[in-house]
């Protein structure tokens, strides 16, 4: 593949989620023009709520997000951890006010499609970014003399363009990914998560500011507001197999409640609000693989998606996105080279952070004699402790 940077051509992004959007943004701002397709005729999402802490704000800030997110964003004082085999609250962690001044950014709740709509919006606003839809990426060719060709598929044909270079954001069953010897698929974890969104005047006031964490064996519960507090997401994680067709589908109330037939009432009676609820396979791949091939990179969950255990998926692929723009400034003069570096200054924090969220999808589920160590650990810890554990994760800005 060329190594010339080719000022005159596009990069090319595959996937107009969170990542991709954020990387359009993010490589746009180093002067590159950018072509962002999706295979989608109109984006949309259908997930539901998710955590953007300090260090996914950091790089929102730098974009100048924060302010347009702001509305729709919920910072929680705590997180609120219980035992729900006994009701009874383990412990607290510090949130809110005790983050933003110590990492300088909020923690935010939101809901995933007023993140991608903010950084649609933005993209759209954005001279020199071009989104086209109902286009999927299909291969990238080369010669030694002329600039890399994107071949691709819209509604109508199969066309081609010239560009520099394709990064790979479609998410955990990416296509691009096959273009990137060695990478394997996504793998399915043996869990699902059950999501639902309801309005905040609908559950017990108890529930409408704080998160809230439970544990039980083989399952745990999260819920927290969204919506700049409007709303609340709901979202329960439970070992199970996956028999659907699809990797998303719609739920069955009653086999929900069956599930949690052994929960507290109030747990309960919170699960018995939502009249819509979806299910989706949490699948992962591995971050050990390689993300990168000659003009080709992978980011977000294209490269390395991970279980929703510590809540950074997101995180990472914004953080991808700033991370790979400083790598490509607009006079790049060797691409394969600069993905390169990308992937190895990444890689050991992502494959650290998909650990962390290995290791909490055992932890969360512990019964007998492991659950009550952990809930020992958990009622003898302080709030503020329980929060520092993190600062790893959540100091990170972009010029680290």
């Amino acid at each position: 593949m060329s190594n010339n940077g080719e000022i005159g051509h596009p990069i090319i992004i595959a996937g107009a989620g969170i990542g991709g959007l954020t990387a359009a943004l993010s490589l746009r701002a180093q002067g590159h023009e950018i072509v962002l397709m999706d295979k989608a005729r109109q984006l949309s999402e259908v997930g539901a709520g998710l955590q953007l802490s300090p260090n996914a704000c950091s790089v929102l800030d730098q974009l100048g997000l924060l302010e347009d997110l702001a509305p729709y964003a919920y910072a929680p004082d705590f997180v609120k951890i219980w035992s729900a085999k006994s009701g009874e609250e383990l412990a607290r962690v510090t949130m809110g006010a005790f983050l933003k001044e110590r990492h300088g950014y909020p923690f935010w709740e939101i809901h995933r499609a007023d993140l991608q709509r903010v950084l649609l919006e933005r993209v759209q606003a954005t001279d020199g970014i071009s989104l086209r839809l109902s286009s999927e990426v299909l291969d990238l060719e080369a010669s030694p003399y002329d600039p890399l060709t994107c071949i691709f598929q819209d509604d109508e044909v199969t066309g081609n363009l010239h560009c520099k270079a394709l990064i790979g954001a479609d998410g955990v069953w990416s296509k691009t990914r096959r273009l990137v010897p060695g990478h394997e698929d996504a793998h399915f974890s043996g869990q699902v998560a059950y999501r639902a969104t309801v309005p905040i005047d609908a559950v017990p006031a108890r529930w409408r500011q704080d998160a809230n964490l439970w544990f039980h064996k083989s399952a745990h519960l999260v819920h927290y507001p969204v919506r700049g507090g409007r709303e609340l997401n709901i979202v329960g994680l439970v070992e199970e197999s996956w028999k659907d067709e699809t990797w998303s589908a719609k739920a069955n109330k009653e086999t929900l409640l069956k599930i949690f037939r052994d929960w507290p009432t109030e747990v309960r009676n919170l699960l018995t609000i939502p009249e819509t609820w979806l299910k989706w396979a949490l699948c992962s791949v591995s971050a050990a693989g390689p993300w990168t091939h000659g003009n080709i990179a992978l980011i977000g969950d294209a490269a390395h998606a991970m279980l929703p255990f510590m809540a950074q998926g997101a995180g990472m692929s914004i953080e991808d996105a700033a991370v790979l723009a400083q790598h490509m400034p607009q006079n790049v003069d060797n691409i394969p080279a600069a993905f390169r570096a990308f992937e190895r200054q990444r890689k050991d924090r992502v494959q650290h952070i998909q650990g962390i969220s290995f290791k909490n999808a055992r932890t969360f589920h512990y019964g007998g004699a492991m659950a009550f160590a952990r809930d020992t650990v958990l009622r003898l810890s302080k709030p503020e402790s329980l929060a520092a554990r993190f600062d790893d994760i959540y100091g990170w800005t972009p010029g680290q």
